[in-house]
Formats: structure tokens, sequence, C-alpha cells
């Protein structure tokens, strides 16, 4: 019988590889990967990338819409007040509890209503008559959103959808009867648009949302709602909010992200933002947010954030609709437009807030600014969708009129201020350039790597666009 020569090298290999991989797997288990599975741990669910479809977006429509549409008040700039006093959604909070703007919301009240009148009396004339969801989808679509936010439940408590947990708080139960979450999110897809919910991880007076009972509000109604949304609707965002009265250990957030990601049925696609405790904002989470250009009560204007991110406003001061704002408190379209830009141009997605009315209607000037939105985008999507910023792009600052995005190798140069020339750094000299939406040749010329670009001779009948201007510079990186 032949003895067999043993290789004690290569049985040393195995043994090696099979011990990595072992060990591997059991570094897995314990703080999870980007493939999963996620443990209940910021380390794990941070490793989680963000599904790409969402940084190729760019711009999303936000809908805060709930009972507080019908009293629909707040101050305004006029009023000299702060940018978070001018919330109507928060009228039932700030005409009971004391602060700087009670005053403004009790007189308010006490003159249309009565001081006898309770906020949830109003859930009756929350009635949706006139709501249309295919109209709203189809103007989603026409302004060039990618997708949609909707308030599920903001800090009222109240649901937009039949929730087992709101009994009698909720839009089946009372005002309109009706699904209107459910309505909207099919309207939505019809139109091939992501949908979205906003969801409060805070219900200011719900009997159980208190610190010395706060473990039982988790378990019993906040846990329990958030899957019901989540496997009922099936979510391709999850927007919290409302986070900031506890620490994200005490809400127990990563272990309901864990699941989110493990178990859910939309574990492969959901992106989620950053608000998940009072110390989770640009640090933990999916995307990074800012409002109204605020992060952390600051200015987030120059900053450059590790994540992807979005920025969240309103077409004026507040989320939901605010009888009270007149034009001048408004954005035009053109300032809507620059928004937009800045903050693709920083790496970062726009998400533009409508308030509709009680009755399920959009106000028109809402309407109007979306649709210009719309006009522009049809030109100059191409510089927007899919793009990502130049991280050789000149610093953005409040004066900036000219940014930069790039996709690939190509490069656009976005002008929010019309010039007859442009010159930018650090391009290929074989650049081939021309002006979105324009005919016509569009001169440039390279020298020590620099690139010139000469603006063309447009008319008013030939001008693409209005409020700012995309030159595609073809193979520059």
């Amino acid at each position: 019988m032949k003895r067999c020569k043993i290789n004690w090298l290569v049985i040393w290999a195995l043994v090696h590889t099979l011990a990595l991989s072992v060990n591997a797997q059991s570094t897995s288990a314990r703080s999870g990967s980007a493939d999963g599975p996620y443990q209940p741990t910021w380390p794990s669910i941070d490793s989680r990338p963000v599904p790409a479809w969402f940084e190729d977006a760019k711009f999303g429509i936000f809908i805060h819409w709930g009972v507080y549409s019908v009293p629909a008040y707040s101050p305004t700039a006029r009023d000299k007040v702060g940018i978070y006093d001018r919330y109507a959604e928060h009228y039932w909070r700030r005409l009971l509890n004391p602060s700087k703007t009670q005053s403004f919301f009790i007189d308010f009240h006490n003159r249309n209503y009565g001081p006898g009148f309770k906020y949830q009396d109003f859930a009756k004339d929350f009635n949706a008559e006139m709501f249309q969801p295919d109209e709203w989808a189809n103007l989603f679509q026409q302004a060039g959103a990618k997708y949609v936010v909707l308030t599920s439940k903001h800090h009222e408590g109240f649901a937009l959808w039949p929730s087992k947990l709101s009994w009698n708080w909720n839009a089946m139960d009372v005002g309109p009867h009706r699904d209107l979450l459910g309505d909207l999110t099919k309207a939505v897809r019809d139109k091939d648009l992501k949908m979205g919910y906003y969801y409060s991880l805070l219900e200011w007076y719900h009997p159980l949302y208190k610190k010395e009972t706060i473990n039982q509000y988790i378990e019993e109604h906040m846990f329990p709602q958030m899957k019901e949304l989540v496997t009922t609707y099936k979510p391709d965002v999850f927007w919290t909010d409302g986070e900031w009265d506890y620490t994200s250990d005490v809400l127990r957030s990563p272990q309901f992200l864990a699941w989110l990601y493990n178990d859910s049925p939309v574990k492969d696609r959901v992106v989620v933002n950053d608000r998940w405790g009072k110390e989770t904002r640009s640090k933990h989470g999916g995307f990074f947010t800012t409002e109204y250009d605020l992060i952390h009560e600051g200015d987030s204007q120059g900053v450059k954030f590790e994540r992807p991110w979005e920025e969240c406003r309103g077409i004026a001061g507040s989320f939901g609709y605010n009888r009270n704002e007149i034009l001048e408190d408004y954005s035009s379209s053109e300032e809507l437009v620059h928004i937009l830009i800045n903050k693709v141009a920083r790496g970062g997605n726009l998400l533009l807030n409508v308030g509709p009315t009680a009755d399920g209607r959009i106000p028109v000037i809402m309407q109007q600014r979306l649709t210009d939105m719309g006009t522009w985008l049809k030109v100059n999507g191409e510089g927007i969708y899919g793009t990502r910023k130049w991280d050789a792009a000149p610093r953005i600052d409040k004066n900036t009129t000219t940014y930069f995005t790039r996709k690939g190798n190509d490069l656009y140069l976005i002008t929010t201020k019309w010039q007859d020339s442009f010159s930018v750094d650090g391009v290929s000299s074989g650049t081939k350039v021309r002006l979105l939406g324009y005919n016509g040749a569009v001169k440039a010329s390279a020298k020590g790597g620099k690139l010139t670009i000469s603006a063309p001779p447009v008319t008013p009948a030939t001008v693409p666009c209005a409020y700012a201007w995309v030159y595609k510079l073809e193979k520059a990186l």
C-alpha cells in the first residue's frame, strides 16, 4: 500500500483560513456589518449604507396634514418670532403650555372659538371632503419630485390611517372617516414615486408619555404602532421626529431599527433619518437632516456632512397650513429653485413641504411654486437627479452664484446669475460644453488646466428657462 505524503503547509493554511472565517462570523454577529444582520447597537445600525435611490432622488415633497389644519394658525416672521415659533402644527401645545408665543395662540383661539372649545373638538371639522389623492400625486410628479413623505402622525397623536393603537383618534374613526394615508400611498405609487411616512415618537398628551411610564408607552403604543405602519403600508422612507425628550437608549431606537433592517418587509430599501433620540442628530441613523438651514439650532450653511443628508422646510414659514401667512411670507419660485441647487451641490436633498387645508386642498400658491420648479427641472434635471457633489468645487457660501454637480466623468456648472463667461479649473482639455435646453453651440477653450466658457447669445425667445442655467461639461473629469 502506497503512503500519501502530507502537505502540512496546506493543512495549516486551511485551518488558519477556517479560524479567520469563524472569527469574522463571530465579530459580525456581535456588531453587524454593511450587509447585516444588524444588531441593536449604533455601530451596527450605522454600518448600513443609505440605499442609493435616496441620493439619486434629490427632491421630495413633505406633507404636514392633521387636526391642526383646522385652526391653521400661527404667528409669522412679521410678528418677530423665531423659526420654530411659526409652526401652525404646534397649535395645541402652544395653546396650553407657557411660552413666549402662547399669548398669540390664546388670543386667536378665544376670539374665534371661545375658551371652552377644546383642541380635540377640531377633529370633527378635519373632514377632507375635497381630498383628491390622484390630483395631489399628479402635482408632485409634475413638480419633478421623486418621493413623498406624509405626516402619518404628528405630535398631537392623530393618525391618518385606521391605526388600532389610536382608537377614536384617527382619520377612519373621526373626521374624514377615510384611510387618508392609504389612499395617498396608492396614488403616489401609481405615479412611480417613492412613498414615505413621518412619524412622531412623542405624543404631547398621551397618558403614558411621561418619565415614569415611558417604557410602557414604548412597549404598548410606540413600537406596535410603528410596526403596524411599516408592515401595512411598506414605506420607502421612515422619517421620525419628536426625539428630543429622551435619549435613544431610553426610546430603544436601535432595537426598532434592527427589526426594520433585518426582519421588516422593507428591510432592503427603506431609508431612515437621524432623529432617534436627543443625542442622535447628525450622529446616528440613516441620512442627516437640517430644518430651515438649522442644525442643532445653528446655521448649516457650509457644513460638510459625513453621510447623505436632507434639508426640510416649508414654502413659507410653517409646515402645517397657516391662514395667517401672506405673500411676503412665501419663498418665490426663483428662491426655491436656488435652494434646491444649493442643497444638491452640497451633496444633499431638498424635502419641500406643502400644508394642505383641512378639506383636502393644496393651496394654489403652493401648487404654483411646485409647478414652476417642475418646469425648471424638466429642462435641467440632468444636472440634478443622480448627481453627487464635486469635491474639488469652490466653497459654497451665501454669496455663491456658481455651483457644480457631477455624474461619472461629466460635470455640471449651474449658475443662478447669468454671466457672459465662466472659468473652471481642473477639467480635461477635451471637454465638450453645452447649455441644457439650448440647441445652439457653446464656445469653450482650454488652456493651462483652465476651461473658459462663453455664454451663448440667447434672446427672450431662445433662453431655455428662468431662475438658473446649467452647462454640461462632458468628460470633464
